[in-house]
């Protein structure tokens, strides 16, 4: 499994990010093909689409920042990141300590985006 560092190296795959994907929407995109027309969204052409998206995994103690690559056949978690401890408690407040996997909230998209581009970004 990749760290951060690997992310930041593959500049490639880092470009790739969709920051607005979230489970639910990869989901629908992926795996309910039927559906996309109501949801005026792009279609999946085939296996060859793909999107590579943060989610936030709160089945684990400690919640974990995983990156996902999926098309229509599969999920791969391709790095599985930690997030600072103030975070991650701030986080668990923000879904009602339920578990679950989430799209990252804006603070956690913020710390992602600074450590994978740097302060400036």
């Amino acid at each position: 499994m990749m760290g951060l560092e690997d992310i930041q190296n593959n500049i490639k795959m880092a470009n790739l990010i969709d920051w607005e994907m979230t489970p639910e929407e990869a989901v629908t995109r992926y795996l309910e093909w039927g559906n996309n027309w109501t949801h005026g969204k792009n279609f999946v052409r085939g296996k060859d689409d793909v999107s590579y998206y943060f989610v936030v995994n709160t089945w684990d103690d400690p919640p974990t920042v995983y990156l996902i690559r999926r098309n229509s056949d599969e999920a791969v978690e391709l790095a599985a990141l930690e997030m600072p401890e103030d975070m991650k408690e701030r986080f668990m407040e923000w879904v009602g300590h339920n578990k679950g996997v989430y799209a990252p909230n804006s603070e956690v998209r913020v710390w992602l985006e600074k450590e994978m581009y740097g302060p400036a970004h």
